[in-house]
């Protein structure tokens, strides 16, 4: 098998399962309608003077696009358990081509569900101007770079039955501590938040908020996130390979 059938077959799997439908657009947009869609026409929510179906938007895409591209993770594991992983290594498909597909699958989910969001936003009256569209979409893509790395390992390490626990608990978590749903203030938990890739995926959907971007040291945390996490992916593939 080459890498342009694998890549080409993952795609269509990925499509063609009910699973990511359901997780990673359904999921998300009826959550998105259920709480914004009533409050369509609040235009200063909380007094931030912010409207409720901007503000939603912005939290979801990133809540969203984080377990779209974790849950890279639950495909791995399942194809591990039935020994699909097995059968590839007995093909002259090379690793990078391997994580090559896995990583394009990863943020056709996340791309969707960004999209998704995206129109379903602006169906209840959310207006960005071009250029904040095309920069927070930037952001929100080279934020995911360490969460799709995270994904790949978390596949490769934990079994079928602990990783939708694991991908589902984790993504809570970050985006908890994340400041997804509500201001973290100037204490220990900002602190602490900003040395997570998933702080800078949230402050990346906040360019829709007026936010200027990632400084420095967003750019520093995210790169170095990346690369650590793909090193640790690899290795838990090369683990896996020694096993066979």
């Amino acid at each position: 098998m080459n890498a342009l059938a694998y890549t080409r077959f993952e795609l269509l799997r990925t499509l063609r399962s009910k699973r990511f439908f359901v997780m990673s657009l359904a999921f998300p947009l009826a959550i998105y309608f259920l709480i914004a869609a009533p409050n369509r026409n609040v235009t200063d929510l909380g007094g931030s003077g912010i409207s409720a179906p901007l503000y939603y938007m912005v939290g979801l895409a990133a809540f969203g696009t984080m377990a779209a591209i974790l849950s890279s993770g639950t495909r791995i594991a399942g194809e591990r358990a039935v020994g699909w992983n097995r059968q590839l290594r007995l093909t002259p498909l090379r690793a990078r081509d391997y994580f090559r597909a896995k990583v394009i699958t990863a943020y056709l989910m996340a791309g969707l569900t960004i999209g998704l969001l995206y129109l379903s936003g602006t169906l209840l009256g959310v207006r960005l101007s071009a250029g904040e569209w095309l920069h927070m979409t930037e952001l929100l893509l080279v934020g995911l770079i360490p969460l799709a790395a995270l994904g790949i390992l978390f596949g490769h390490l934990l079994t079928v039955d602990s990783i939708g626990p694991a991908v589902g608990g984790l993504t809570a978590i970050l985006a908890f501590v994340s400041g997804t749903w509500f201001p973290l203030g100037n204490g220990l938990l900002n602190t602490i938040a900003q040395c997570l890739p998933s702080y800078w995926l949230v402050q990346a959907s906040h360019v829709a908020l007026g936010a200027g971007g990632w400084p420095a040291k967003g750019w520093i945390v995210v790169g170095a996130w990346s690369v650590a996490l793909s090193l640790l992916a690899a290795r838990a593939y090369r683990r896996d390979t020694r096993r066979v």
